[in-house]
């Protein structure tokens, strides 16, 4: 029987058997009677705990795990259809070439105009928000300085919230530096972080000489920007009034540097290829990436500026500016380059963040995109549902709770039975069309899955932080960045780093779902039917548990 025909009728027969092993449950006072007035001596006691164990294994723990699979099951038939539909509206854009420039109205700028610095160009802001960034603060500087764009309709800004001395003196030398070159560039500090970067943001927009702009561009610390990017963005907000945003896709200078930063390249590469183009394709929505994107200045102003409700600032602004009418753009062939973290803590932080942040604002704003009424059904339902609850919830409970918890489980108790369907073919054909994004490394597929489930802990805990507000909701650590220019010294200087204490490497949770995952897959070897060969996926996981718990992972 299929999936889809099967799903609905799996989950009512387990909650039917549930309802009734709960119904048992009360009923069956025979048995505790009889459990109570046994002896009390040692052997009796063991018997009883034995007795007491069979009978809330078979009325209540089998029948609870098997309503749990049953959910699960209709949650990766969900998702399974979600990436499905997903790929198919990606090979329509990709089968007849819909690109931006086809579906929106678009015309280049003439180069003459750039020589003379015509007055016809619009007015452009490029605003750089830093923190402690001495890293990579002068190839960001400089990318952006190059931009080609008449010098009189230009505006850097550089917005600097470092709290290190010395970091905060080289961004203003460099500022200083392409000023003297004829660079229309500012060099503005606050004496506060309130707000993270969208409080910087915010005040950057406060300056008089802004109101003399039109549009702005926005690039993070690590970012460097072709000097042809303006000419590929501003001419669509130009020529199609309702476009509020702009956006380009991240390519990343150092992926090749190590395992992690292949693995981070592969899901990165899925969410620009796939996620953000059907989004743009379809209902003309998708989250801003926080950088690499221009946005209408009006546009920002009327739907309320930056807000530091949420650490996704760039998310939030999306949705806003979507619920008043507006539409945004992402170009996939327009590539800016960027920097992956390559330490593993860095990259814990990035991933609560970018985890934590959506789901906190789905609880925030799923109120207000169902009373919107500047969007249609269609939108709201995207919005809602594929957006927020498929990819930014369930893909997570999903990924943790099913591949990490219940279905190793389900060696424990053979009552439990898990379809193949379920076990193996939707999760094999859901990764390979993730692995459309990343095509280069389809033989990493097998490391990729591992990694992926053995950050699904501290996804799932993000997640639950940011649907309940609870924790570490509003927390925000800048990603750490070491710069492409630093990979030779890095290298050569590898042996010198000083040493990292074991409990700041150590995650005890990976390593207890690690040690779990272990049990459950020796139990298999020993105790099981082995028909699911279920044992070589376990051993496999905890392996890569116990890799991410120790720490082994990263530079």
């Amino acid at each position: 029987m299929s999936p889809l025909t099967s799903f609905h009728r799996i989950a009512h027969d387990k909650f039917s058997s549930l309802l009734l092993s709960l119904s048992q449950v009360r009923s069956s006072k025979a048995f505790f009677h009889a459990f109570k007035s046994m002896p009390a001596s040692e052997d009796v006691v063991v018997t009883r705990i034995s007795l007491w164990w069979e009978q809330a294994r078979a009325l209540v723990v089998v029948p609870v795990f098997e309503f749990l699979v049953a959910l699960c099951l209709i949650m990766s038939v969900m998702y399974f259809v979600e990436v499905l539909c997903m790929g198919i509206v990606v090979a329509y854009v990709k089968l007849f070439k819909r690109k931006p420039e086809k579906v929106y109205k678009w015309e280049a700028m003439e180069e003459d105009d750039v020589e003379c610095s015509s007055e016809s160009f619009p007015m452009v802001l490029v605003q750089i928000p830093m923190y402690n960034e001495k890293e990579v603060c002068e190839q960001s500087i400089a990318a952006a300085c190059k931009i080609s764009w008449p010098s009189n309709r230009i505006i850097i800004q550089v917005l600097d919230d470092s709290t290190d001395s010395a970091s905060k003196e080289l961004v203003r030398q460099e500022c200083e530096r392409w000023s003297r070159e004829g660079v229309n560039i500012t060099f503005e500090i606050r004496d506060n972080r309130n707000g993270y970067k969208a409080g910087a943001l915010r005040e950057g927009m406060k300056h008089s000489y802004v109101k003399q702009c039109d549009y702005i561009a926005i690039f993070d610390a690590d970012f460097q920007p072709d000097p042809d990017f303006l000419h590929r963005t501003v001419p669509f907000l130009i020529h199609n009034p309702n476009l509020a945003l702009v956006q380009g896709r991240w390519e990343f200078v150092n992926a090749d540097q190590c395992m992690m930063t292949r693995l981070q390249e592969m899901s990165l590469g899925y969410h620009f290829t796939v996620e953000q183009q059907v989004g743009s394709s379809t209902f003309a929505f998708f989250g801003f990436n926080g950088t690499a994107g221009v946005w209408r200045i009006s546009a920002l102003n009327e739907s309320g500026g930056w807000n530091d409700q949420t650490t996704v600032e760039d998310m939030d602004i999306a949705v806003r500016a979507t619920l008043r009418g507006w539409k945004l753009l992402y170009i996939d062939d327009l590539k800016v380059k960027s920097e992956l973290p390559c330490s593993f803590n860095a990259l814990r932080s990035q991933q609560h963040r970018w985890t934590c942040g959506p789901a906190n604002l789905f609880r925030k704003m799923a109120g207000e995109i169902i009373r919107s009424e500047n969007v249609s059904l269609g939108k709201k339902l995207y919005m809602l549902y594929s957006f927020f609850f498929m990819r930014k919830v369930v893909a997570h409970i999903l990924t943790f709770c099913f591949y990490c918890v219940i279905l190793p489980a389900t060696v424990l108790f053979p009552e439990v039975t898990v379809p193949k369907w379920a076990a193996f073919y939707l999760p094999a054909l859901i990764t390979l069309f993730i692995a459309v994004g990343k095509p280069r490394s389809i033989y990493l597929l097998v490391f990729w899955v591992l990694f992926e489930n053995a950050m699904s802990m501290l996804r799932t805990k993000a997640l639950v932080m940011g649907l309940f507000e609870t924790g570490r909701v509003q927390e925000w650590v800048v990603t750490e960045k070491l710069g492409d220019g630093l990979k030779t010294k890095l290298i050569a200087q590898v042996h010198n780093e000083p040493h990292v204490r074991f409990r700041d490497r150590v995650h005890v949770l990976e390593l207890v779902l690690g040690a779990y995952l272990l049990f459950c897959g020796c139990y298999d070897i020993i105790y099981g039917k082995n028909t699911l060969y279920l044992y070589v996926y376990l051993l496999l996981q905890s392996t890569a548990f116990f890799v991410v718990g120790f720490g082994f992972v990263g530079k």
